[in-house]
């Protein structure tokens, strides 16, 4: 089995080396197509304005000056002689649910991927931010191979991706497996913090402003990992609300 892994925190992010053993768990034949730099936040963009850069690491490792969607096509259409049959994502610094997958560069460059018609996996490791602790990637590494040999076993649905998101804690406290759906978070906005650098000219941080937190939804990605379990989520590429599409249907029809 040929695999494709990439990433969106970049070619020297300790999660890759993590996804490289989880890859290598499964199959010799392992390829790294990466963004140079840090992509984390750019979702499912694409360099048009902007050639490609492409450097050569090591044997089946290379950078690509670009973003994460930018590697996979890369990886897919250029590099490797021959299509990959999986391809894996991450595994990411920090978790990647509810709509932290619509700004995921993890999560989009698993959505190419399926866009291109091959199965895969957009990985993230949870970790504390208010301790600050580094991830353990141990978790992911331990648990990640079994879980994409039983999903790979049935078989995944055309048009769909598997983003998997794993709890911060040990590999052996991990409570569990829970397939989830799509969580939402309460109260947290985006903001924009203003402030001037030593010449006294204004720049800005966009900012996360969090409210009083009432519990994250029963059954969802955010609910799984507060009770330590891993999140298997199934996204679709099809974005169509169907019960709203029918009832435009019927006043525009």
């Amino acid at each position: 089995m040929r695999i494709l892994i990439t990433n969106d925190d970049g070619i020297h992010a300790p999660g890759l080396v993590a996804c490289e053993q989880i890859a290598r768990a499964l199959s010799d034949d392992v390829w790294v197509v990466a963004p140079e730099t840090d992509q984390s936040g750019v979702s499912h963009s694409l360099s048009l304005n902007d050639p490609l850069r492409l450097r050569e690491i090591d044997d089946r490792r290379f950078a690509v000056k670009g973003t994460p969607t930018d590697c996979v096509i890369m990886g897919v259409r250029y590099i490797l002689k021959e299509a990959p049959d999986l391809i894996i994502s991450g595994v990411n610094r920090g978790r990647n649910a509810a709509e932290d997958v619509i700004y995921s560069g993890t999560v989009a460059a698993a959505m190419e991927g399926t866009v291109l018609g091959v199965p895969s996996f957009a990985l993230s490791q949870s970790y504390a931010f208010t301790t600050k602790h580094a991830p353990l990637w141990q978790t992911a590494i331990a648990h990640a191979p079994g879980l994409i040999r039983k999903v790979l076993s049935e078989g995944i649905p055309k048009d769909v991706l598997v983003n998997i998101n794993f709890p911060d804690c040990l590999p052996d406290d991990v409570a569990g497996v829970a397939v989830a759906v799509q969580g939402k978070r309460d109260q947290e906005l985006l903001r924009i913090d203003p402030r001037h650098d030593g010449r006294g000219n204004p720049y800005y941080w966009i900012a996360f402003e969090r409210g009083g937190h009432t519990g994250a939804q029963a059954g969802s990605d955010l609910s799984a990992l507060n009770e330590l379990k891993i999140s298997v989520t199934p996204l679709r590429l099809d974005l169509t609300d169907e019960p709203f599409m029918t009832r435009l249907a019927e006043l525009l029809g």
